[in-house]
């Protein structure tokens, strides 16, 4: 595997695959830790994710810089995605005993009720946008609920992926509790079948998403995936549509705009697509693109270069099809892989920025009739990941909010994940939950006991 610098092209470093004899070993050494993990009291579950939490708030400025060398992500942003995950750590340290208690029902039995028990080791199989919050989003409920985790992450951030092992053992967690396995996606996808693994969960992309699902079908295990989103950023004519624009800009520049919960298409109510298209046209022109390390620059580089030529190609058939190309719309001229933040005004459904996900800072605004066709054209996708509505009334929001087919709505509000609260999509963004106590019993025995 190769880490490679998208902010200048270079070469950071070369790791060599795990061969099949270390694969086993791993796997073996996870089926050994889970044994005795399973059994560990939550008091002591909980110290060591809390010394986790502390190790990541120390060590946020080296993990920021690797971050940012390995996906071109700000550095800035790269930081506070550590102490996300920290935030995170101590979350679940604190509450999962409180979600995972046994439950008493009152049956014809002396005593019933539910017990929550953990399942065995989970293979993680996680992206490079935001290659520490997507492992610990799935690892701290896991491993706080007695399970085990197996990280195959994804190819171009190997430094990430050892690193989070790292902190892992540094904080005291046993030997196999938290492991990183250097392979490819193909190997990762056989190895759904191994006996030892109980479950997968997936972020990625929706092709990866349908076969890891196909292949744990096919052997009985349980999966929860975060696939792809197209969110839609729904502006009601009550708003100023200034303002809307200002926010419109923040939410798409999410990453990068390298995010799955970044908002990508602006419907806009006819009334004020006028002034808000000047706006969004204006604030996206003026954002600072370059060195992701320079902490002035609101806008690093796409991640790979051949992704950089996907989004490229994705706003030429835009713009074929009849779109208007108000700003961007190319790569820029500098080393490294960075594209222009682009608006494209007049898409409509059909086009390639209105039915399929771009990742990279380029938007397509829609215009609608009224507020209901606002929705309409929200609901007229593939996915439903993230949705916003921007409204001068929330009650009316609040109402559309229930209108809209996506697993997170946010109204006056940039979509974005909380431990507290319960995250996933519907769709062909997926299914499962992640987070709350929600997400940590997407991998437990749900057992009924009854005694008499």
């Amino acid at each position: 595997m190769k880490a490679v610098n998208p902010a200048t092209g270079e070469l950071i470093r070369e790791y060599p695959d795990h061969d099949d004899a270390r694969v086993e070993e791993i796997l073996a050494r996870a089926e050994a830790a889970f044994a005795s993990w399973r059994k560990v009291p939550f008091a002591e579950r909980a110290r060591l994710m809390t010394r986790v939490a502390d190790l990541l708030r120390d060590r946020a400025a080296d993990y920021g810089r690797l971050m940012t060398a390995e996906v071109g992500k700000p550095i800035a942003a790269s930081e506070a995605e550590v102490d996300k995950c920290a935030w995170a750590c101590d979350f679940y340290a604190e509450h999962a005993e409180q979600f995972l208690a046994q439950e008493t029902v009152a049956t014809d039995a002396t005593r019933s009720g539910v017990r929550y028990d953990p399942i065995g080791p989970v293979l993680a199989v996680m992206p490079w946008n935001f290659p520490f919050w997507q492992l610990f989003r799935f690892a701290a409920p896991a491993l706080m609920a007695g399970n085990v985790g197996l990280l195959k992450h994804a190819s171009n951030v190997p430094g990430c992926a050892l690193a989070i092992e790292e902190v892992f053992r540094d904080a005291g967690f046993p030997e196999g509790t938290m492991t990183t396995l250097l392979i490819s996606s193909e190997k990762a996808k056989r190895l759904i079948a191994h006996p030892v693994i109980r479950a997968v969960t997936l972020t990625g992309s929706e092709k990866a998403g349908m076969e890891v699902a196909a292949e744990a079908g096919r052997n009985l295990k349980k999966t929860v995936l975060e696939l792809g989103g197209s969110d839609p950023f729904i502006v009601l004519d009550d708003l100023d549509p200034a303002e809307a624009g200002r926010q419109a800009t923040k939410a798409r520049v999410i990453n990068s705009g390298q995010s799955c919960i970044a908002a990508k298409r602006f419907i806009v109510e006819e009334a004020v697509a006028d002034r808000f298209e000047e706006e969004f046209v204006r604030a996206m022109e003026g954002l600072k693109v370059g060195d992701p390390t320079d902490r002035g620059n609101e806008v690093g580089p796409m991640a790979r270069e051949d992704l950089l030529a996907a989004l490229d190609d994705q706003v030429r058939r835009t713009v074929a099809a009849g779109a208007q190309l108000r700003t961007g719309g190319h790569r820029l001229e500098a080393q490294g892989w960075y594209y222009a933040p682009t608006v494209l005004t007049g898409v409509e459904p059909g086009m390639a920025a209105f039915d399929e996900e771009t990742f990279g800072p380029v938007a397509a605004v829609i215009r609608a009739r009224d507020a209901d066709h606002a929705v309409e054209l929200a609901n007229r996708s593939t996915f439903g990941l993230g949705a916003s509505v921007w409204t001068g009334d929330p009650a009316r929001g609040e109402a559309l909010a229930a209108e809209i087919q996506s697993g997170n709505v946010f109204v006056n509000g940039i979509v974005k994940s909380d431990p507290r609260l319960p995250f996933g999509g519907v769709k062909r963004s997926g299914y499962g939950r992640e987070l709350s106590a929600v997400g940590i019993r997407e991998f437990v025995n749900i057992k009924t006991v009854w005694v008499k």
